[in-house]
């Protein structure tokens, strides 16, 4: 018998277990509360699966209570993170348990969605999480950015986590899809602060406005020098072009520029030698709904009417897994389980399938030609309809 509770006075016991599962090679380092309980560190809320009468968790797992913004619109969601059992409890089903009480309180709460970076995706895939999106990395030399030189008036500046508002508004207008909407301890702790070098943020501004950012740090290996981007966002073509021409002007100061981007930023297409970048492709994060009934009717676009049934498998929540009857009409959205009816589904696909299709990371049209996601044609189209396929990009850890 084993119970799924928090652990907020066992924060020794988690860093434990999560040194030992994410950084072995270093053993485990002794508990340090000024070095182990930053601001960054003491964030979300930490539970465990519990033997009875035990008081040494067998799993744990770190929440984040966050909001995303989902084709358009904000809602609650959690991440999950620091997934980890020590060596002595594995293989006894202590994820599993630790994953089923972690969506069953997501329920409770009022969570949408469930957001994961994940160790291997296999893993996660098996109880229902999924690709939210990839993740793009060009690497070359300062000089293949060159082309975007002298293509805007403006200016550049450097940013300290004090002005972070002055970055919301671009921010804002280049997400889309999904997007982590970000409150100040976010910008302050994630963005500008938290790791072991801080990085350079600046700001591109036209009239006094901005209208681009990026955020970079500048390492060393092997005695070259590379600059790093880990995050760039721009309004518009021209702001895009600007923030190249700054990493370009890095020339002089390093051999490398790798930026790390979503797969619509279009580095490739504007470049004028596109053969001199290298281009790597990588999964980002994994998305999960929470609770069919409850999310379908939140993220469909109701404009013409539709009816119909969904058959879905579920491996942890037994709220979601079984048959679904989705209305659109008059401008709203329904969705109920309906047990026990007769008759063959207009279509059958997994909760993984499904996070997908409803967030917009892939088209009913692609899941159906991956095998995904079992329909006639008419009903893939008006899943299609429903649930189109937007640009979703998470590219920051929790």
């Amino acid at each position: 018998m084993t119970d799924y509770r928090p652990i907020p006075d066992e924060r020794e016991t988690f860093h434990e277990y999560r040194s030992y599962a994410f950084r072995p090679e270093g053993g485990v380092p002794a508990y340090d509360p000024d070095e182990h309980e930053t601001v960054r560190d003491a964030r979300g809320a930490r539970r465990g699966i519990f033997a009875e009468g035990d008081d040494r968790p067998r799993a744990v797992c770190r929440h984040y209570w966050l909001e995303a913004r989902v084709r358009g619109d904000a809602f609650p969601v959690a991440g999950l993170a620091s997934v980890a059992t020590p060596p002595e409890f594995r293989r006894e089903g202590n994820v599993r348990e630790l994953l089923e009480g972690s969506l069953a309180e997501y329920r409770e709460r009022g969570d949408r969605l469930s957001i994961l970076w994940p160790f291997r995706y296999r893993f996660y895939r098996q109880y229902g999480w999924d690709t939210a999106n990839r993740i793009v990395t060009h690497a070359a030399s300062p000089d293949a950015f060159a082309f975007a030189r002298g293509a805007d008036e403006g200016s550049f500046r450097p940013l300290e986590a004090d002005e972070y508002a002055a970055l919301e508004p671009v921010y804002d207008a280049a997400a889309s899809g999904l997007a982590i909407e970000r409150d100040e301890a976010w910008w302050r702790h994630r963005i500008f602060g938290g790791h072991d070098a801080e990085p350079f943020v600046y700001v591109y501004e036209r009239d006094g406005e901005p209208a681009g950012y990026l955020v970079y740090r500048i390492e060393r290996e092997d005695g070259a020098r590379t600059m790093r981007v880990s995050e760039l966002a721009a309004v518009d073509r021209e702001a895009l072009l600007a923030l190249f021409a700054f990493c370009a002007d890095h020339d002089s100061q390093v051999d490398r520029v790798e930026l790390r981007v979503s797969e619509t930023v279009p580095v490739r297409e504007l470049a004028r030698d596109p053969d001199a970048i290298e281009t790597t492709l990588e999964n980002g994060p994994m998305v999960r709904i929470v609770d069919v009934a409850a999310v379908l009717p939140e993220l469909t676009t109701p404009e013409t009417d539709a009816s119909l049934t969904l058959e879905v498998a579920d491996p942890l929540a037994d709220w979601n897994d079984g048959r679904f009857v989705l209305e659109v009409g008059d401008g709203t959205a329904t969705c109920e389980r309906v047990d026990g009816e007769d008759g063959e589904p207009d279509a059958s696909l997994d909760i993984g399938a499904l996070s997908q299709l409803a967030v917009g990371a892939r088209s009913a049209s692609d899941l159906a030609y991956a095998g995904r996601l079992e329909a006639d044609g008419e009903t893939v189209s008006t899943l299609e309809d429903r649930y189109p396929a937007v640009e979703v990009y998470l590219g920051h850890h929790f």
